[in-house]
């Protein structure tokens, strides 16, 4: 006896295969036009194994609906031991994560296992508004086994382009290693466009360019595999560049929506002690001329720079490129590494002082000093930074944001990462940094990994912190955590859209007016319903303001 039970729920439920389901219902939601709205359909089978399990979707709008079965992966260190109690679980297991895209439609039935569909409707920017129903039937061979029903309102309003500048590490050097091909061989580039284009899908506006092999999550001594876009030639103390990778590379990410370009770091992680490795040719041979050998105040790498740079600022120049370019000097400096930071960066700033730098660090003195101009502080240290008023300011989190503020890990609600978006709404944040959007080594890249099998970067990261995508046979395999971000990235657009009728302090106070405290990166509302409600609100009160104008419009006239 076969005995389907289901459930629509909302795109902030984690629904895993061995504990009851415990969301309330979610069958109806609001959006605007040129929007993603994401809702799942969860269900259990209470009988025998059904391998192949028919799903069905009837709408008017089928042809802007997909939908993934939410597959699920280990984690077996799925948080710190020291973690806040806005969790949902901490035991090692099957955490619900990457979505698969289901040929013919079909899925398995796994007995008393609850199971998660994931449905993505894209609504085109010209589409009707109006309520859409959207029906999702189970069937086994001719048999409909269970129904639900989903009431989508598209309201007369577009959401705006995204303004916040986003950036997500795109790990090259990862794909050509898991997929086995040369670096900037044919399939690599086929690669980098495919992994691109979805990232610029998700919100991901800036991309991490490899002048050089970055110097980052690397141990010292070791290497990281060679992805360096600039072509060197050595001939004793002169050096000669070809820009040519770095053309295509920029080319492909402009096509795919890619707008800024952060160039990879001049100096090595956590602290601008010693050079990037850099390959060179001379005498014929490729080698390292660069590394951890190489002293970062060093004379023969302040040569290198002192020629490299000026024809970097060329190239810029030449590909109008000037208003769409960061640098970066050393990642995570701490207190111990202000000295040679400082120095590192007063080198590199005097060839581009006309150009933004940016570095994630979080100790005010760096800013305070002026050694960093443009600072990203970590979300959990960012009020220093917000109350001396820095201007245009970014902001990020990693594994050691896991108190109190927004993440994304494996055992994290999904709430806690979409909040995100009011966060850098209320705060006027300028841009987002993270490290890990293909990260797929171990800590310190000490080894590839497979990351459907190992979450948590060989026990060195809480599972969700290293990588926002799965590699599939042809290209990226999504997760919640990617999907619920870009949600955040939504609710900050709308959002802004609301200020152009309103203006920031009312919309504030919209956000604001039915929590006990004013909104923080550290004080954030726990509970899914409060986002899914006054996301709801805001864009009934977009369209309610829109309308209102319209009619000022017409009586001024």
């Amino acid at each position: 006896m076969v005995h389907l039970e289901t459930k629509c729920v909302s795109s902030l439920e984690k629904v895993f295969p061995d504990e009851e389901l415990k969301a309330a219902p979610y069958t109806g939601g609001t959006a605007l036009k040129a929007e993603t709205f994401s809702f799942q359909v969860a269900y259990r089978n209470n009988g025998e194994l059904l391998p192949e399990l028919k799903v069905m979707v009837e709408s008017e709008i089928s042809e802007a609906i997909e939908f993934h079965s939410v597959g699920v992966v280990p984690s077996e260190l799925p948080s710190y031991h020291d973690h806040d109690s806005n969790v949902l679980r901490t035991t090692p297991g099957l955490y619900p994560d990457p979505l698969y895209p289901e040929k013919d439609r079909v899925v398995a039935g796994l007995p008393n296992q609850w199971r998660a569909l994931w449905f993505s409707v894209n609504i085109p920017e010209d589409e009707t508004s109006g309520v859409y129903p959207i029906h999702v039937i189970f069937r086994s061979g001719n048999d409909v086994l269970a129904r639900e029903t989903f009431h989508l309102e598209i309201l007369d309003a577009r959401l705006p382009d995204q303004q916040l500048i986003h950036t997500e590490w795109f790990h090259a050097d990862c794909l050509a290693v898991h997929y086995d091909v040369p670096v900037f061989s044919k399939d690599h580039w086929k690669l980098i466009d495919t992994y691109l284009q979805n990232a610029v899908a998700h919100g991901v506006n800036m991309i991490l360019t490899p002048l050089f092999t970055p110097p980052l999550d690397t141990e010292i001594g070791a290497e990281r595999p060679t992805v360096q876009l600039i072509d060197v030639e050595k001939k004793g103390s002169s050096y000669s560049f070809d820009f040519s990778n770095l053309r295509k590379w920029i080319e492909i990410a402009q096509e795919k929506g890619i707008v800024y370009f952060e160039f990879s770091h001049f100096f090595t992680q956590w602290g601008a002690k010693h050079a990037p490795k850099i390959i060179a040719v001379e005498n014929g041979q490729k080698k390292v001329i660069f590394g951890w050998e190489t002293e970062a105040a060093g004379i023969e790498y302040k040569t290198f720079l002192s020629q490299f740079l000026p024809e970097l600022i060329t190239f810029i120049k030449e590909h109008n490129l000037v208003e769409n370019v960061y640098f970066h000097v050393s990642d995570e400096p701490d207190r111990d590494n202000l000295f040679a930071y400082k120095e590192a960066s007063k080198f590199i700033h005097s060839y581009l002082s006309d150009y933004p730098v940016i570095d994630a660090l979080s100790d005010y003195d760096y800013y305070k000093k002026g050694i960093v101009k443009q600072p990203i502080p970590a979300s959990d240290h960012i009020n220093t930074f917000l109350e001396q008023e820095v201007p245009d300011l970014w902001t990020y989190y990693c594994c050691k944001q896991y108190k109190k503020v927004s993440n994304r890990f494996f055992n994290f609600p999904s709430a806690r990462n979409r909040i995100i978006g009011f966060q850098l709404y209320k705060f006027n944040i300028k841009g987002f940094l993270h490290w890990g959007y293909n990260f797929w080594f171990s800590k310190l890249s000490r080894e590839h990994i497979n990351p459907f099998l190992n979450t948590d970067a060989g026990h060195g990261f809480p599972s969700g912190d290293a990588f926002l995508v799965y590699p599939g046979e042809n290209g990226p395999i999504n997760s919640i955590r990617i999907k619920v971000f870009y949600e955040a990235l939504q609710d900050l657009r709308a959002l802004q859209l609301l200020e152009t009728y309103l203006g920031k302090e009312q919309v504030i106070e919209l956000i604001e007016n039915s929590l006990e405290e004013p909104l923080t990166f550290e004080q954030v509302p726990l509970k899914s319903s409060w986002l899914i409600n006054k996301r709801n609100e805001i864009n009934q009160r977009i369209v309610e303001e829109a309308a209102r104008n319209q009619s000022t419009v017409k009586i001024d006239r």
